[in-house]
């Protein structure tokens, strides 16, 4: 302990007061120090990647039973849907024997490392609530991100970067948009803060001309005395908030641009991504995470918005695996090397499945809430695994089902957190991921 105060930069009295992402410990010791979240914003089809069902291929083209469907409500189908067999073939890979489709070559050369969760369920079916579900455990917008209530529970081991970074790539943004990282209700210092991955990393980074750098620190000084004299008398943690983003931005200027100088890297580095310097493409944004993870930052979220076949199903997929399968696998394999995947979470996933019926004339699925496939790569989840099951049409969750806020409560506890007591009162309440619901899934853990 001793050697690491004397290692770490000092904060004086007046810093910490005004750094509200200085580190935290914990509940316990975590397994977690970092999280690198892959969100596949649309809804990834798990029928053609994860989950085969032989039986919804044989019944490939007929009407499902009637009583699978008492109840059951869906975005745009109608009842008079046919079931749709599997687009592509599916070998078994690994020691662990764990099935993937041809889609997937590269995820099923790191399927040893994986924790695939076949039973996942959440309770929206449309994009904009379910992301909002997968990103903050609620619905309704308003709500912190899982990133932004890591980020205030653990604060951040970077100074020059800010503590949660998010990146974009796919055909477009996210259908909630910022909601699935913003900070709601907390200080909104702990929301993530949106990069680029080519160019500036963030939007007027650069000091303009006639502004040098004795100039700029002067000008902070001065406005940065100004908010502290207001913190002392209003306590206002927005103001905190002020004082940290305009230094994070001074000190930014000179690290962002080193972390995310991809140029930098070897070329079999880059080729085992597939990144491209100089481009915006999910590979690139991958190589970027390791890179800004391994300098310190707490939460990083990519999301790449493609997957939404309502029609296209066998070409769109195939495209979309085209461009994340390689650079996926590529970062659990990167991390494992670095020494870092043990205390790296990487988790990858959509907010909902599809179904099994068709839509679209004869190639395209509807958004399906009952059950999807997620899965997790390091961080003390246990590799080489798969947990639960569907039927056989893969309709609904048949064994050991793993509902949005259970996987919330599993990644909190590998970070250290009793999901129960990471709190903060808001109105009168006591607000928290998970909500009022939650069980941490002790099967997933090593």
């Amino acid at each position: 302990m001793a050697l690491a105060s004397l290692l770490a930069p000092s904060l004086t009295a007046d810093e910490n007061r005004t750094d509200p992402l200085a580190p935290k410990q914990p509940h316990y010791p975590g397994k977690v120090k970092n999280v690198i979240l892959l969100f596949m914003g649309g809804g990834p089809s798990q029928f053609e990647m994860f989950d085969y069902k032989p039986t919804l291929e044989k019944l490939d083209g007929t009407l499902p039973p009637p009583e699978l469907l008492n109840g059951y409500r869906a975005a745009f189908i109608n009842p008079n849907s046919k079931l749709l067999g599997p687009k592509y073939k599916f070998a078994k890979h690994g020691e662990c024997g764990a099935e993937l489709s041809e889609l997937l070559p590269h995820t099923a050369g790191i399927v040893d490392h994986l924790c695939i969760v076949k039973s996942m369920k959440t309770d929206a079916f449309n994009h904009a609530p379910a992301q909002l579900m997968m990103s903050t455990g609620s619905q309704q917008f308003g709500r912190p991100s899982m990133g932004s209530w890591v980020t205030y529970g653990l604060g951040s081991e970077t100074r020059d970067l800010p503590a949660y970074i998010v990146f974009n790539s796919g055909s477009k943004g996210p259908s909630a948009g910022s909601g699935n990282w913003n900070s709601g209700f907390l200080p909104t210092v702990y929301s993530g803060v949106e990069f680029r991955s080519s160019g500036d990393p963030v939007l007027y980074l650069s000091n303009p001309n006639g502004i040098d750098t004795t100039m700029q620190r002067q000008t902070l000084d001065a406005v940065n005395q100004l908010n502290r004299g207001r913190l002392d008398v209003v306590g206002d943690p927005e103001i905190a908030t002020r004082i940290n983003s305009y230094e994070m931005a001074f000190r930014m200027q000179a690290s962002a641009p080193e972390a995310m100088a991809l140029k930098d890297e070897p070329q079999h580095i880059l080729d085992m991504y597939g990144a491209k310097p100089g481009e915006t493409s999910f590979a690139n944004n991958c190589l970027l995470a390791r890179r800004l993870v391994q300098k310190g930052v707490r939460f990083v979220q990519l999301f790449h918005e493609s997957w939404d076949q309502h029609g296209n199903l066998k070409n769109g997929i195939a495209a979309n695996c085209k461009d994340t399968d390689q650079a996926s696998a590529a970062l659990v394999k990167d991390l494992k090397q670095h020494g870092m995947l043990k205390d790296t979470l990487v988790i990858w996933g959509g907010e909902f499945g599809r179904t099994p019926m068709v839509q679209g004339g004869n190639d395209g699925r509807d958004h399906h809430p009952n059950s999807f496939t997620m899965w997790l790569a390091g961080g003390g989840f246990k590799g080489g695994t798969v947990h639960g099951s569907t039927d056989e049409l893969g309709f609904n969750v048949a064994e050991n089902p793993v509902h949005v806020h259970d996987l919330h409560a599993t990644i909190l506890h590998q970070l250290g957190f009793n999901h129960k007591q990471l709190t903060h009162r808001f109105q009168g309440r006591d607000y928290r991921l998970t909500d009022v619901h939650g069980e941490v899934v002790k099967e997933l853990l090593g």
